[in-house]
């Protein structure tokens, strides 16, 4: 009994330390991942936050170690090894990278049964088939940074675990899909603002979303969850024709995931997504902090900000209140929605990626040259 209340009490205070970093690093399953994380692990990832990386690399870093140990719980019955060695190594690769056809026609090829159910009753899987492979690497990266940063050396960068994977790859190979599968343009954005056409707190909310996230050059889903009332600033307004100035906004980026914050990164907004940001504070009394909460079924406004997946979830509630087929779509389906729609309308590709912030000319112009093509000069050749 007493060891029992011992390792209670382990458990309950690595929550709490997860708890001290939870203002850098957001975690919305903080007692499962103190049953499931190490102290040494804890405190790996407060010496990271304390070396001020950023969020999204670490979210992403808890997220693969959570996964990384939940897997070794699963496939060797013991938690990590620090560090870990190659056949370990070679295992996880095995286990996520398999062939379809030799598993339908050979059971025990990849991923064992067993481990794929335990995995798959914790919520840790839930598509079928092998990981992508820019998914296993990431995570093989991520252990490798994380065994670093303890001060070890791993076999990551082996001739063995580096001829694995590029096998692996070629013989089952997995066609690249988009985050979103559709993109969020012009058209499909006014149908999901119709399914926000009251002016209820959630109606409010989900409206600015959508807009501030589209016209602001779609925003990732992590920019738009931690934007903050202090990054806004009050713009002169834009004189247009013989009608009323519209309303201008200017929003400070600050750190995003490919920029430092050393430069401070501007958007605007103008016309109707800064009414539509404006109407949702004044009716959430939002004068400082987070601007995005959550909203209790009571109607009650939280502190805190949304979390990134609630940027999701809101574009997929609202594709299927619109009768979209809402796993066509995902927040970053605004990213790409945003350069086609610019495509559309003509608007030219560097002034369209100064509003985006894209860093890569190439990147951006998949998105924009995609709109184009079709109906383009180099299609109708002859």
């Amino acid at each position: 009994m007493a060891k029992a209340k011992t390792s209670l009490t382990a458990v309950e205070r690595r929550a709490e330390e997860l708890d001290t970093i939870a203002a850098v690093l957001p975690i919305e399953r903080r007692d499962e991942l103190a049953e499931l994380l190490t102290d040494q692990d804890i405190e790996t990832l407060r010496h990271l936050v304390n070396q001020g990386m950023g969020v999204n690399t670490l979210r992403a870093l808890t997220s693969d170690l959570t996964y990384l140990e939940a897997w070794g719980l699963a496939a060797t019955g013991q938690s990590l090894p620090w560090p870990a060695p190659e056949a370990l190594l070679l295992k996880f690769v095995a286990h996520h990278l398999w062939d379809p056809e030799k598993r339908a026609a050979d059971p025990d090829h990849g991923m064992p049964a067993e481990v794929d159910e335990n995995l798959r009753s914790q919520g840790f899987l839930k598509s079928l088939g092998p990981h992508a492979p820019a998914t296993v690497r990431r995570r093989l990266a991520n252990w490798s940074t994380l065994t670093k940063w303890r001060g070890l050396d791993g076999a990551f960068a082996s001739p063995a675990l580096k001829s694995s994977i590029r096998l692996a790859i070629r013989a089952a190979p997995r066609q690249r899909l988009r985050k979103s599968a559709k993109a969020v343009t012009g058209d499909v954005l006014a149908r999901l603002l119709a399914t926000c056409a009251t002016d209820s707190l959630r109606d409010l909310r989900d409206r600015a979303i959508l807009m501030v996230a589209f016209a602001s050059g779609g925003r990732r889903r992590s920019e738009i969850a931690g934007l903050r009332r202090e990054q806004l600033c009050v713009e002169p307004p834009i004189p247009v024709g013989d009608g009323a100035p519209l309303p201008s906004l200017a929003i400070h980026l600050g750190r995003t995931k490919t920029n430092s914050g050393e430069q401070d990164e501007i958007v605007y907004l103008t016309g109707r997504p800064v009414e539509a940001l404006n109407a949702w504070m004044a009716a959430a009394k939002i004068e400082s902090g987070s601007v995005f909460r959550a909203i209790g079924r009571w109607g009650t406004v939280s502190r805190r900000q949304i979390d990134p997946q609630s940027v999701n979830a809101i574009l997929k509630q609202r594709a299927g209140m619109a009768g979209l087929e809402s796993g066509e779509f995902s927040a970053h389906g605004l990213r790409s929605g945003y350069l086609t729609e610019a495509a559309n309308r003509g608007i030219p590709l560097v002034e369209a990626m100064e509003q985006s912030r894209h860093r890569s000319v190439q990147q951006a112009s998949n998105y924009y040259n995609n709109a184009t093509r079709p109906s383009g000069r180099a299609a109708r050749m002859l």
